[in-house]
């Protein structure tokens, strides 16, 4: 049974999933079978809800260090940081990493206009594995960490089902990880913690409330809209840059 797709750009959370995301609700005697109990029997994603009005946060706590450290793709230097706050489960995320991703790539991040970070905002327990995978096999590497975000994105038809382990095992495999290491990443207390005090963050300081939701050089933007809208806000940043 998949996931059923909500009809919106963004997926819906908050009031309606747990207040944390944790390893022990998620795992019993090992990984594997943690996640198929987890999951199994899992009801589509909630009700839609109205999101927030778009407004700003400060950049200077949006950028302040968090248990888990972010792993930026592009320059250091570029004028414009676009903070994304997403969800593995969540297909409006898989949209934006397939559609427009690769446009804002091509225009900002390879010619070194923007810095671009991805926060993790699980909507449950099977994205927050997810994640927590994601974040193992690439050990902070930011060019294969992208590319595994971009794989689970990709294959998220595949794994986000009723039986979720063996397509998510098959691409841990792929990307040199063995059974016994796949179970011991999803296993790892320390980065359930990071990865719930970086959602805790999002929803109670900058009051994120859907994925995916982005904020360019603070500005807030929800859902998964096209590039032309991603133009309006970072260009003016650029002009006379």
């Amino acid at each position: 049974m998949e996931l059923a797709l909500v009809s919106h750009r963004f997926c819906h959370t908050l009031t309606e999933f747990p207040l944390h995301i944790t390893r022990r609700e998620f795992c019993q005697s090992t990984a594997a079978v943690a996640l198929a109990t987890a999951f199994l029997g899992a009801s589509a994603l909630p009700p839609f809800a109205q999101a927030r009005a778009d407004d700003s946060v400060p950049v200077a706590d949006l950028m302040k260090p968090d248990a888990q450290p972010d792993i930026a793709l592009g320059s250091d230097k570029a004028p414009v940081t676009i903070v994304e706050y997403a969800s593995m489960t969540c297909p409006h995320c898989a949209h934006f990493e397939e559609v427009t991703f690769p446009e804002i790539k091509k225009r900002y991040i390879d010619t070194g206009k923007v810095r671009f970070i991805l926060r993790d905002f699980p909507l449950d327990n099977l994205a927050g594995a997810v994640f927590v995978l994601a974040h193992c096999i690439a050990k902070n590497d930011p060019n294969k960490y992208y590319t595994l975000v971009e794989t689970f994105f990709r294959e998220q038809r595949t794994w986000a089902v009723e039986k979720p382990v063996p397509p998510l095992l098959a691409i841990a495999k792929q990307a040199g990880l063995s059974e016994q290491d796949f179970n011991a990443c999803i296993s790892n207390q320390k980065a359930w913690d990071a990865m719930e005090s970086v959602r805790q963050r999002g929803m109670k300081q900058f009051k994120v409330e859907s994925t995916p939701t982005f904020f360019i050089n603070g500005t807030r933007v929800t859902g998964a809209v096209p590039i032309e809208d991603f133009a309006k806000v970072i260009d003016p940043y650029l002009k006379g840059g």
